[in-house]
This record gives structure tokens, C-alpha cells and sequence, in this order.
């Protein structure tokens, strides 16, 4: 829809072929006995570009929805004890500085990088199209790449700072959101603590569909036109350029076409071997980001103390990552995550009942997705749920939804299963992610989280208007060489 948009303005006349039957991908909504869940993000990061995003189009994210900040911003739960990480900058530095003196101070000297590497990397590393590393030769680049920390581990980085492993473990913690180990991940990436801390942990009355459906409404004013339950079979190539989409039920002309489904599929499934990018050879190579076991619960009562957001660290990290990355399997005690919408809008569930969001980080491409296996992992999640709620939960439980790598092949073609596309590693980032656009047919592009800039919500706004960008040049430079 960000591509769509940014196109429409720009004078394309664009139609959006989507297999669901509503907008939004991945980040659909569920609506079922009165319990309302968004299916896939929960977490509301970075609100200055969703408003950059909409400033664009002359509207502002005010004009279609309403946003809280949370207070804490979530809980964390160690073996022993738990931690509400307060909205307020100075009460976490003193909820620091009770478990490592100096913490605090310490605190201040990261978010004082961290800033700038949000403001560089947001000005202008997620705006490049990563189409050459000649884009990057810019001076106040070059002169800051070292304060950009690209060659350091954020595992490093943060042990720098210090000594405290709860406090460490929380301040890795953004990076799960990259799909890497915090040892594999460049330090660049404390910009996402910048983001959390300083930038804050919001959430959008109506849910995170309240964004797709404000992005759907800003692109049909501008004249995008939608078409559902259009389920692409084939990319029609004539003589190197793609000349039309074929679904399951028509055929569309086009001059131009953007891919915003997962890139794998749309490579190996609609395209003919002679114009694929990427070989299997390659495909095969990529560190992919975690998939999800995912949980969609409603409750018949309310939870007393529970927060909107919760990470249960209540086990060791180290086994669970060696599961995802080193060694992939099904984990034995997994971290797990939680958020409840309906704490902080009640609309999201009936009067009197609660609505959970239960996800699990497993393994991308890891085989033995059955029902058996997920109510397993349900009933092992749910045990310490309770357990550290103070709280019974399996008893009340009246609309239950189990989501997972079988289910996110099926809805979206998502090379093995994955939930959040490619890992941010240094060797996957930038030039190295998948290009935004073809190396074989010049007229066919690429936007989402397998391309540049990378997973996200935010980044898949910026995607969309990066490869609006490189469509129109290309369109430019075509003209320039007919006239």
C-alpha cells in the first residue's frame, strides 16, 4: 500500500492485486466471537515516521487514529522477579542504577549514540535503495561511520556499558525484532533502543489494523484502486520486460509492476528460471529471521495487573537462541511474549473478557508444524503464564486459535515460513539484501521486508516510497532516451 500510494501521487494509474480478502498482508485482522486481534505486529515503534508518512499525502496520523502512549511501555519477567520499564526517562535510569550503580549514567552515554544513529540511519541509511555502495559515499557518512558502530556487535557494544545481565538481556532485547543474535548483530542497531526508549511504545486505538486501514483509506483518495481475493499465478515476461500479472481469475496489463509479496515466492513461483535474480544456490545461504508460533486467545474474564505488553524471560536465553540460529529445532523452554489490546482499547474484546496475543520465536524452516505440537507449546506457555500472573487462564479460555510456519507458507507464500524475512546482519544489509529491483526485467520492482530497508512495519512504509522512487527514475530516464 506504501508503493501504491507513493505511485498514485506521482500520476500512475495503480491497482493492488491482494489474495486476502481485506488490506494489509501480514498485518490483517481477526475478528471472531467478539474478540478482535491484530493477526500479525503488535508493537508500535518509531511514531515519527508513520507520521512522516502521512505528512506526505497532506494528511497526518491524527486524522485517522488515535494514539497512547503506554506507561510502562511493558513488563519484563526474569526467573525471580519481574520489571515494569517505565515511559519516563528518568525513572528508568533510577530503575537501572538499583541493580549497577552507574547504570544510569551509562544510559545517557548510549542513548547520546544511539541518537545519532536514529537520525542518520532514519535520515538516511533506510532511504537508500541499496542498488550500489556508491549511494553510500555521502560525506556525513563516511565522516560518522565509526560513532555508526556497523562493525561492532550490539552484544559488544552493550558490555561495554554494562555489567548487569538482566539489565544487558533488556537492552538486547530490541534487536529480536531484526531476527538476529545480538552477537551477529552490528551495533548500528542501538538506534532501535533509541526508538524504544526515547521514541516510546504506543499503541493505536482500534489496534495495529488501525494503521492499515488508515494506509488503505489515504491510498484510495488517491486513486489506488484494490482488487481482493486476487491470488497472482504468474508474472507474464515478452522479450525481458514484464508485460502483465496473471491470476487465478483475470489479466492484468501493466507497464510496471511492484512485488510486495514475499520475494522467494515471487521469484521461483511466478517467474520463469531465466528471469530469476537469485538461484537456489543463494536462497538457501540467507539467514532468515525467526518464525512464529503464534496464539490468538479469548478470555471469559479480566486479568487484574496485567500489562499490554509482556516478555517472559523467565528462562535462559542462550538455549532457546542456540534453537533458532545455531542448531534449529523446536525449543525446549522458549522466551515467550504476550500483548493484550484489550488492557488498553476494551473494544478489542467483549465486556467483561480479555483478549491474548501468545508468540513464540522458533526456528524459520523447521518441519513438524502439527496441531499436536502447538497445543503443547500452548499448554507449556500458558502454565507459566499463570504461574507468574497469579492467575488461572486455561479455564476461561473461550475462543482459542493456534497460527503458525504451515499457516504463514499457506497465507503468504513465506519462504520457510518465515514471519519477519531476512535476518539484519552485516552480510544482509544494505547492497547484500535481495535488490529492490529486478537484476533481470527492468520494469519489475520489489517493496516489503525481504528487500531494502528491511522487517518492520516502519520499514516496509519506507520501502514502499524507496521503490516509488526508483520506479519513477527508471520511467524518467526511459523517457529522456525515447524523447
Amino acid at each position: 500500500m506504501s508503493a501504491a500510494s507513493f505511485l498514485a501521487k506521482s500520476g500512475w494509474d495503480v491497482t493492488v492485486l491482494e489474495k486476502h480478502d481485506q488490506p494489509g498482508g501480514r498485518a490483517r485482522r481477526l475478528v471472531a466471537d467478539g474478540f478482535t486481534f491484530d493477526m500479525g505486529p503488535s508493537w508500535y515503534w518509531m511514531p515519527d515516521v508513520f507520521e512522516r508518512y502521512f505528512n506526505q499525502f497532506g494528511a497526518s496520523v491524527s486524522d485517522y487514529y488515535k494514539l497512547d502512549r503506554l506507561d510502562p511501555s511493558y513488563r519484563v519477567y526474569w526467573p525471580y522477579e519481574y520489571w515494569d520499564v517505565p515511559a519516563d526517562y528518568e525513572s528508568l535510569k533510577s530503575l537501572l542504577e538499583n541493580f549497577e550503580p552507574g547504570a544510569g549514567k551509562a544510559l545517557d552515554k548510549v542513548m547520546e549514540e544511539a541518537a545519532y544513529k536514529y537520525q542518520v540511519g532514519i535520515n538516511k541509511l533506510v532511504f537508500k535503495p541499496g542498488q550500489s555502495w556508491l549511494e553510500f559515499l555521502d560525506a556525513a557518512l563516511v565522516k560518522g561511520l565509526f560513532r555508526l558502530d556497523v562493525f561492532t556487535s550490539i552484544k559488544k557494544h552493550f558490555g561495554r556499558h554494562f555489567r548487569h545481565p538482566q539489565i544487558r538481556e533488556l537492552m538486547e532485547f530490541p534487536v529480536l525484532f531484526l531476527g538476529a543474535l545480538p552477537e551477529d548483530t552490528p551495533a548500528l542497531y542501538s538506534l532501535m533502543n533509541y526508538a524504544d526508549i526515547k521514541g516510546g511504545t504506543w499503541f493505536p486505538h482500534g489496534g495495529m489494523f488501525s494503521i492499515v486501514q488508515a494506509m488503505y483509506a489515504q491510498a484510495q483518495k488517491l486513486g489506488v484502486n484494490f482488487e481482493f481475493g486476487a491470488d497472482v499465478r504468474r508474472i507474464i515476461v515478452k522479450n525481458g520486460k514484464a508485460t502483465g500479472v496473471e491470476t487465478d481469475s483475470n489479466t492484468w496489463q501493466a507497464d510496471v509492476i511492484v512485488s510486495g509479496a514475499d520475494y522467494h515466492f515471487t521469484e521461483t513461483k511466478l517467474l520463469e528460471k531465466p528471469y530469476r535474480s537469485y538461484n537456489d544456490a543463494y536462497w538457501s545461504s540467507r539467514v532468515m529471521a525467526p518464525g512464529c508460533l503464534l496464539y490468538y486467545v479469548g478470555l471469559g474474564k479480566k486479568i487484574p495487573g496485567l500489562q499490554h505488553h509482556t516478555l517472559f524471560f523467565d528462562v535462559p536465553f542462550g538455549p532457546h537462541a542456540r534453537d533458532i540460529y545455531t542448531t534449529p529445532r523446536w525449543p525446549d523452554k522458549p522466551l515467550f511474549y504476550v500483548s493484550a489490546t484489550s488492557i488498553t482499547d476494551p473494544s478489542q474484546a467483549p465486556d467483561g473478557c480479555e483478549n491474548l496475543f501468545f508468540l513464540v520465536p522458533v526456528a524459520a524452516g523447521i518441519q513438524g508444524d502439527n496441531e499436536a505440537l502447538r497445543q503443547r507449546y500452548f499448554d507449556q506457555i500458558v502454565e507459566r503464564f499463570e504461574e507468574r500472573i497469579g492467575c488461572t487462564v486455561h479455564d476461561s479460555i473461550v475462543y482459542y486459535k493456534s497460527y503458525a510456519s504451515s499457516n504463514f507458507i499457506e497465507d503468504y507464500n513465506a519462504f520457510k515460513g518465515n514471519a519477519y524475512g531476512l535476518a539484519n546482519t552485516l552480510l544482509q544489509t544494505a547492497v547484500l539484501k535481495p535488490a529492490c529491483r529486478s537484476k533481470k526485467i527492468d520494469n519489475l520492482f520489489y517493496t516489503g521486508q525481504l528487500t531494502v530497508p528491511g522487517p518492520g512495519v516502519p520499514p516496509s512504509l519506507i520501502s514502499g516510497e524507496v521503490v516509488a522512487k526508483q520506479v519513477n527514475q527508471y520511467f524518467s530516464k526511459l523517457q529522456n532516451t525515447h524523447d
